[in-house]
Order: C-alpha cells, then sequence, then structure tokens
C-alpha cells in the first residue's frame, strides 16, 4: 500500500509540472499575441508632476485628440468615451500607475478590444520626456487594419501634450 501512495503522489507532481509548463506556455503565447505599440517620444519643458495631474483628469483628454476625426466626446473625469471617425466608440478609464512618472489608463467595456494604454514621463533636469505604450488583444485581422491608425492616433496625442505644454 505504501508503494502506491509514493507512485501516486509521483505521478501527482508529474501531472502538476505538466500542467505548470502546459500554463506557463499559454501566458507565453497570450503575450505574443499581444499587440504592443509605443508613440514617438516628446519632451516638454515642464515637471512630470503638473502633466501627471494634466493627465489624470480625464476631461483634459479630449484636447489631446484630433478634432477633425473624434464626435461623441463624454467624460465624467475617471473616465472617458469617444467615437472614431469611420472606426469603433473607444472608452479609457484610469487604472493605476505611479505618479508621476507613469499613468496607467484601460479600456472600458464601450471599447471593441481590451487594451492598456501606459504614459510614462521621465523628468530631467525639469524637462520631461512623454510617451505612450498601447498593448492590445487584437486578432491579427484587426491588427492590419489599425495598427497604423493606432499609431498615428498616439503620436498626435503626443505631440499635442509637447504643444499644449510646451
Amino acid at each position: 500500500m505504501a508503494v502506491r501512495e509514493v507512485r501516486t503522489e509521483v505521478e501527482i507532481n508529474r501531472w502538476a509540472d505538466r500542467r505548470t509548463i502546459a500554463t506557463e506556455a499559454g501566458q507565453e503565447q497570450e503575450r505574443n499575441s499581444m499587440t504592443t505599440i509605443e508613440s514617438k517620444q516628446v519632451r516638454i519643458a515642464k515637471p512630470a508632476a503638473e502633466l501627471h495631474t494634466f493627465l489624470t483628469d480625464m476631461n483634459n483628454f479630449q484636447q489631446l485628440l484630433p478634432q477633425d476625426r473624434i464626435s461623441d466626446w463624454k467624460s465624467d473625469g475617471r473616465s472617458c468615451s469617444f467615437k472614431v471617425q469611420g472606426a469603433a466608440t473607444i472608452g479609457l478609464e484610469l487604472a493605476g500607475g505611479e505618479a508621476p512618472g507613469h499613468l496607467v489608463l484601460k479600456a472600458t467595456e464601450r471599447s471593441p478590444f481590451p487594451f492598456t494604454l501606459d504614459v510614462f514621463l521621465k523628468e530631467e533636469g525639469g524637462v520631461t520626456t512623454a510617451w505612450q505604450e498601447f498593448k492590445g488583444d487584437i486578432n491579427p485581422f484587426i491588427k492590419m487594419m489599425v495598427e497604423k491608425p493606432l499609431k498615428n492616433l498616439f503620436d498626435h496625442i503626443a505631440d499635442r501634450m509637447a504643444a499644449i505644454h510646451g
């Protein structure tokens, strides 16, 4: 009987090891299927804390968007939504980060796919370098259609940050 118990324990450990390996492989595949888009980096002659404060009020986000391609703007200060011309409605909400150098926005249920938008603010000598990093779970077909417009949107947001605060 003791031999069978040991064998069962060994079998359980092997099963657990296989399950762990499969789980880790699935997580790696999920990370690899995520689309990552990084905006251009802009330098702004303002402290990171001031830019962080501006960005944490979602009412201000409208100023960063291309007004000729956005409609149906709504904001409550902690979240916003807007329709992109010829595309879907996008919803964003504050989701964390660490002031003053990092802000995390995430998609709301109004968005067509799950994503996060990390805003990085790196200050050196009173000048802040700002950029965004988008990570979205987008299927390959949709990715082909949205990757370039999203990159253009994030670059526009970066340029507007520099124009407003530069």
